[in-house]
């Protein structure tokens, strides 16, 4: 008993030996459909001849320790003699990765051991935001749309405004599976205008270091003509205006009236001017023997305020009558034969005003 039990633990300490003298890295290996996928095997055991690489259970690729690499049917496969490993250390690369190359890759050391990874191949698709730059009022709702075709497996979507993540309550998901295990997903956002943003819809699967974008621009702008307005200050405005106007229009009116009748009555340096002027007629008549016009004058006020001097003066003086016989006659013998005329000039007080007869 003692026996059996003593070989049982003499086995398992070789098999975790042997265990420990061959790794397979990374035990899980996940690219792009179209990029490289390299894997690493090392081994500590010198007594390995042969290292072949099976992927999913087929030998692509067969490394011979004397040799190296020994040629291959599959034009996509390659191995690296690796110098980072402590030992003997291959980098198994497949080139030109494809979807039907995904599953498990197996490193075999002949006779010694053999270690299996998994290889993961994803497909990048598009991403777009349907339509153009918007432009909305503030407070409106505006609606995105974002389309990701083409993608395996089905990829990660998100939103961002302002590089700021969206939640995901505030837009919904919906996906469609196309031949060859090809992912459409479609989305759409929906959030109230407040300020001009910027929207972006990323889309992403695991094997993709930076998930692409699309991206449209939201400018935001207020309300030119605004419901319920206010127009009690124009109003005010225009009526005090008004009633300036018309306050300077009836000065104006006022002004010109005052004007006017001001120069309907004779001032009082007018009337004496006038009394200067008929003297100096008077005196002008006995000096020309009669010869004077009394209706002309050089300058002073017109014939009608004359007229109504006179009437004026008639009214207030007794004149003489024709019939008197003046108080001063001016005459002369010649002047009575040529031109049978004579002019006599009643002086009353201090007004000089005289009448003109004809004898």
């Amino acid at each position: 008993m003692d026996i059996f039990s003593l070989l049982v633990l003499l086995l398992s300490c070789r098999i975790q030996a042997v265990g420990a003298q061959m790794k397979l890295s990374p035990g899980t290996l996940t690219v792009l459909r179209g990029e490289e996928a390299r894997l690493t095997c090392s081994t500590s055991n010198t007594h390995w001849t042969v290292m072949v690489w099976l992927l999913n259970g087929t030998a692509v690729l067969t490394i011979s320790k004397e040799i190296g690499v020994l040629p291959s049917i599959n034009p996509n496969v390659t191995a690296e003699k690796s110098s980072v490993s402590q030992g003997d250390s291959w980098v198994f690369v497949l080139k030109n990765t494809q979807r039907h190359n995904q599953g498990q890759v197996t490193c075999d050391l002949q006779g010694i051991d053999r270690k299996t990874a998994s290889l993961f191949v994803q497909e990048k698709g598009s991403v777009r935001v349907i339509g153009e730059d918007k432009l909305a009022f503030k407070g409106q709702s505006v609606l995105f749309e974002c389309q990701v075709a083409g993608w395996y497996p089905q990829p990660t979507l998100q939103w961002q405004v302002n590089d700021k993540k969206v939640s995901q309550s505030e837009y919904n998901i919906s996906s469609e599976e196309l031949g060859k295990s090809l992912f459409n997903v479609t989305s759409n956002l929906s959030f109230t205008a407040a300020k001009s943003s910027n929207v972006d819809c990323l889309a992403s699967v695991s094997a993709l270091p930076t998930p692409l974008k699309s991206s449209v621009r939201l400018t935001v702008v207020a309300e030119v003509v605004q419901e319920g307005y206010d127009c009690t200050v124009p109003v005010a405005v225009t009526a005090s205006l008004s009633a300036v106007l018309i306050l300077l229009l009836l000065c104006i009116c006022t002004l010109l009236w005052y004007r006017q009748r001001t120069q309907a009555k004779l001032s009082p340096q007018e009337t004496i001017r006038f009394d200067q002027s008929v003297s100096g007629r008077c005196l002008v008549a006995e000096a020309t023997r009669g010869k004077v016009n009394l209706g002309y004058s050089s300058e002073g006020p017109t014939d009608a305020v004359y007229n109504e001097l006179i009437m004026e003066t008639r009214r207030q003086e007794d004149f003489v009558s024709f019939h008197k016989v003046p108080d001063v006659v001016s005459s002369s013998s010649q002047s009575l034969h040529s031109e049978n005329q004579a002019q006599v000039c009643l002086e009353e007080s201090s007004k000089n005003v005289r009448r003109i007869t004809t004898v």
